[in-house]
């Protein structure tokens, strides 16, 4: 009987530590989306202050930071699939929350995009390093439920994002400008960044002092028993004979990428723009949306996918995107078209809700498809392509027609509403196409 208990007792800890590590991860995201979508919701003082167009802007929003996020993602993550990830996350959190504050230093154009810069480095540590950790500490049929809890993060930080821009914003419009010690005179968007900045170097000594790195599970090992070491030439190969698979996956959780960043980018300036609401306002309109329908839309995600596998759908995480998909197209094709702005909100709380729903189910599909030594690299290729065109092109390319096909800022809804349906009717069809492929790369594993 005293063995039995202390088994218990020694399972009801882990379980605690296992959820503790999810946690820990999903704040460290948070404080990545707050630094990284604040500067949606600041896009007219900003455009103002340093005389930008919406293309410039654009490049701010997506170029800037998905470049370094992408690039540095490959070597960060070879490191991860080799030493411990924790200290890897907690240096990647400490260098964006530093460098979200420079942000607010920057005087022109070409610092602050530099800044935004160091922000994607930053940032390219935590989810190669937190999709390999959760990989290992959960078993297949519970990993998108885990998966989806640690991805509530983006949205929670999105939320929080525009609910601080607005609060601060209100708070801060009596005064244009503020003369601080040792940093000098700063706009009220400028201090912003600073107040959000910091406080994630707090996150970073939390990560480090109170996550371990956990055992690796599923290795291969030499003959001599020591676990074997995969290059990225050796990662590439593995991509290779399994093409098929990893190109409908890569592509198709892009194209929805793509569709969510423009929701996520372009809507504040939409609502402003359109309706004439104030930032202050914005902010917190859409910082509630995000932190009720993405949140949920992510949970549901992740709860379809474990439930399809648990039910024998062996594709579930790529069903599961797909039919996120298909509920996706009308309204995020329509919200910005209706004359009413209580069904155009309608309309945005659904598309958010179902563009949620890719966050869980790429990563566990891509768990699922790649082996142990390999996760983290796979992972970060993922994030290279799907960071380079949902973010980096979808973005720009929204700025790019309403400014030189619409020639008008106030069209910018016309552009979300074609980079809308064109995202989502790609992201359904290489889905869908992409099952057979998934079924067939993972079986036996």
């Amino acid at each position: 009987m005293a063995v039995s208990t202390h088994r218990e007792m020694t399972r009801s800890k882990r379980y605690i530590y296992e959820w503790y590590v999810v946690g820990v991860s999903m704040l460290a995201y948070i404080f990545s989306f707050v630094d990284r979508q604040m500067l949606a919701l600041m896009i007219e003082p900003i455009k103002r202050d340093l005389h930008l167009s919406d293309t410039q802007f654009s490049l701010l929003q997506g170029f800037a930071f998905s470049l370094f996020y992408a690039v540095m993602g490959l070597p960060l993550a070879y490191l991860a699939d080799r030493f411990a990830r924790p200290r890897i996350i907690a240096v990647g959190i400490a260098l964006w929350s530093i460098a979200t504050a420079v942000c607010g230093l920057s005087q022109h154009y070409v610092s602050l995009f530099l800044a935004r810069m160091g922000v994607g480095v930053g940032e390219a540590a935590l989810s190669p390093g937190a999709y390999s950790m959760l990989s290992d500490l959960f078993p297949r049929d519970k990993l998108g439920r885990a998966v989806g809890v640690y991805s509530m993060g983006s949205f929670i930080g999105g939320g929080i994002a525009f609910l601080i821009g607005g609060y601060v914003i209100n708070l801060l419009k009596a005064q244009a400008s503020f003369t601080l010690p040792l940093l000098g005179t700063l706009h009220a968007w400028q201090l912003t960044f600073v107040i959000v900045g910091l406080p994630g170097l707090l996150v970073a000594l939390l990560f480090i002092l109170t996550v371990r790195d956990p055992q690796r599970k599923g290795l291969d090992h030499d003959a001599n028993g020591q676990p074997v070491k995969v290059s990225m030439a050796q990662t590439l190969g593995f991509i290779g004979k399994n093409g098929r698979a990893f190109f409908f996956h890569y592509a198709g959780f892009s194209f929805y990428a793509m569709a969510l960043f423009c929701l996520m980018g372009w809507s504040p300036a939409f609502y402003m723009r359109h309706y004439g609401w104030t930032a202050g306002h914005t902010g917190y309109v859409l910082g509630l949306i995000l932190l009720v329908a993405n949140t949920a839309g992510v949970l549901c995600g992740g709860w379809l996918s474990d439930t399809l596998l648990a039910r024998g759908k062996t594709d579930g995480p790529m069903r599961a995107a797909t039919i996120g998909a298909l509920g996706m197209l009308i309204p995020a094709t329509c919200f910005t078209l209706v004359s009413d702005v209580h069904l155009s909100m309608t309309l945005l709380v659904i598309a958010m809700f179902f563009a949620s729903f890719p966050m869980p189910t790429s990563t566990a599909a891509m768990q699922m498809m790649a082996p142990n030594q390999m996760r983290a690299q796979i992972s970060a290729l993922f994030l290279l392509v799907s960071n380079l065109i949902g973010l980096g092109v979808g973005t720009t390319i929204v700025a790019l027609i309403t400014d030189k096909v619409f020639g008008s800022p106030a069209a910018v809804g016309q552009s979300m509403a074609i980079m809308g349906f064109c995202a989502s009717l790609l992201a359904i069809a290489l889905l869908a196409l992409g099952c057979k492929p998934f079924r067939d790369s993972t079986a036996g594993r």
